[in-house]
């Protein structure tokens, strides 16, 4: 057992005003609970505050590797009493030859400790918080010979609603959104694979494992969900759509949550949505000098069509949300047709579409053009009939911003014309579309030069590119990993864009069956870099890897 100084600690770190934390003391006085208790229960400092203060306080680290137990394992650890360290919210979670890892959420418990003395191992103690500590157990209890399995193809609805309102359920999916928001991370994703669930999160866009779900809580988190998003947790048979609005910690989340049937069970994605987190700057994204002067000139157009393209997932909302903010002043009225609204932009008419009442995007762009605005902003364009409006709106003095999917910026031109949009329309209407996509970047902690420096420049041909964008000195670096970056050698995302301004020239161009090959022979004449082309410089930058560029935009 430690002696700990809680008040010491709280007050040099200023975690809470010294009212509060006086009145917390006169507590502690009163009723001899410990002050972190109070601190804790009372809500002024969360379970991960108390978690880092043990951990500084204690000299230990937090575990973050889940509970690492085999079957085999807890065989040879018959000995070990972990239904007495339950008691004292303490379990084994990692044996390592004759080393084993304690997970304790408080130092307070000297029976326990006491207990650990005597054991035959070489004991290591670590801090988790109580929410890990309840899934450790829930984990460890299913791996029990006699532990109750749940059916997974059950259909019992009010067994269900039962486990999903259990505080192991609660805690476990609370756990969940809360490390993939401590984790940066922009979804979750909930799978069944061979015969279990799965929970994986996606961070800067790539799926990285989350601790395993208990396979007696796997329905009870599927049903949590549902409930807490206002779906049918009775139905399995149709994909649904919900939203959830909570806190996870000091941070107001909005969650869009999707279910989708599957041969075996149902596959759950919870896309985190940060309110206020996300800065609509075109610096911020990435975006290169030069293109950011393109783009600020394309804005202060009154009337045109600008088009962002690319696949789910490329910031394409992101970009459009920030050309907005840039031009929202009081003297202009902008309206946006949304499928879903993602964030609120304050002083912004923002509308959300309704397919299943026939409130679509097509019949929301003819609405919104009646309200008078100078700027509209459409979500998607997928058929001709959103197209047609969009750029005979553009003909009619409306600036308007919308997205469609293509590889790169020329392919929206012919994606148009598949839409069936005429010529005319194209030549008039359109001012630039831009290709986007987003990359990691390389962690500025662990980041080294790379080894193939040389190889890679001669290869990709990029001393021509430095000399195009006069950089004179530059290294390129490789991902290496460290504790700052989950070992993955990355830490946050660039944006990678290709700009191509629908001028004259393009104008001039036929549009048939050999315009795509022209344009991007257009596009190298102007010296307008590709999305490859403007990854490579960002790697020249030492923003990210070839090996980033090669997977984003190879």
């Amino acid at each position: 057992m430690w002696n700990v100084n809680v008040e010491n600690y709280v007050r040099q770190h200023r975690l809470i005003d010294n009212g509060r934390l006086d009145e917390a003391k006169n507590y502690q006085n009163s009723s001899g609970h410990n002050l972190e208790q109070i601190l804790s229960h009372s809500g002024w400092i969360d379970e991960e505050q108390l978690c880092d203060i043990y951990c500084e306080l204690l000299g230990l680290v937090r575990w973050y590797d889940g509970f690492n137990l085999s079957t085999e394992q807890l065989v040879l650890l018959s000995d070990v009493n972990f239904d007495f360290l339950a008691q004292y919210k303490m379990t084994a979670v990692n044996l390592d030859d004759n080393t084993l890892t304690i997970a304790i959420c408080s130092p307070h418990h000297k029976e326990a400790f006491d207990y650990s003395r005597f054991l035959t191992y070489d004991v290591v103690f670590v801090c988790v918080t109580e929410k890990d500590f309840e899934l450790f157990q829930e984990q460890y209890k299913a791996m029990l010979p006699n532990a109750q399995q749940v059916d997974i193809s059950g259909d019992n609805v009010e067994m269900l609603k039962e486990l999903a309102l259990g505080a192991p359920t609660v805690n476990l999916v609370n756990n969940l959104i809360n490390k993939g928001v401590k984790l940066g991370a922009s979804d979750l994703h909930i799978e069944p694979i061979n015969g279990r669930y799965r929970a994986r999160y996606r961070i800067d866009g790539i799926l990285k494992e989350a601790d395993p779900i208990p396979h007696s809580l796997q329905l009870a988190v599927i049903s949590r969900i549902k409930i807490l998003s206002n779906m049918d947790i009775a139905e399995k048979r149709r994909p649904q759509d919900g939203k959830i609005e909570m806190r996870a910690g000091s941070t107001d989340l909005d969650i869009r949550c999707s279910s989708l049937p599957l041969g075996q069970g149902e596959s759950v994605v919870m896309r985190f949505l940060i309110r206020n987190a996300v800065k609509f700057d075109l610096q911020k994204l990435g975006y290169a000098e030069d293109l950011i002067n393109k783009v600020n000139d394309d804005l202060k157009r009154t009337s045109g069509v600008i088009l962002m393209t690319g696949p789910t997932g490329s910031g394409k909302t992101t970009s459009l949300y920030s050309f907005l903010n840039q031009i929202n002043t009081l003297d202009i009225k902008i309206i946006t047709l949304e499928d879903p609204i993602e964030y609120q932009l304050p002083g912004i008419n923002q509308v959300q579409v309704n397919p299943d009442i026939g409130f679509d995007f097509s019949a929301g762009l003819r609405s919104i053009v009646r309200q008078d605005p100078d700027v509209i902003m459409v979500g998607e364009i997928r058929d001709n009939e959103t197209a047609k409006i969009a750029l005979q709106s553009a003909l009619t003095g409306h600036l308007v911003f919308s997205t469609v999917h293509t590889n790169d910026a020329p392919s929206a031109y012919t994606r148009l014309m598949e839409l069936g949009i005429e010529e005319y329309l194209l030549n008039a209407g359109l001012v630039s579309i831009m290709a986007q996509r987003l990359a990691r970047t390389l962690c500025h902690h662990c980041k080294k030069p790379s080894e193939e420096s040389s190889v890679l420049i001669d290869k990709y041909d990029l001393t021509d590119l430095a000399k195009r964008y006069d950089i004179d000195d530059f290294t390129l670096y490789t991902a290496v990993g460290c504790t700052h970056c989950e070992q993955s050698g990355y830490l946050g995302r660039v944006a990678f864009l290709e700009y191509l301004p629908c001028d004259i020239q393009v104008k001039r161009l036929p549009k048939d069956e050999k315009l795509l090959d022209n344009l991007h022979l257009l596009m190298k004449e102007n010296n307008l870099r590709s999305l490859k082309e403007d990854g490579f410089l960002k790697a020249l930058q030492g923003v990210t890897s070839i090996d980033e560029v090669l997977r984003v935009a190879g």
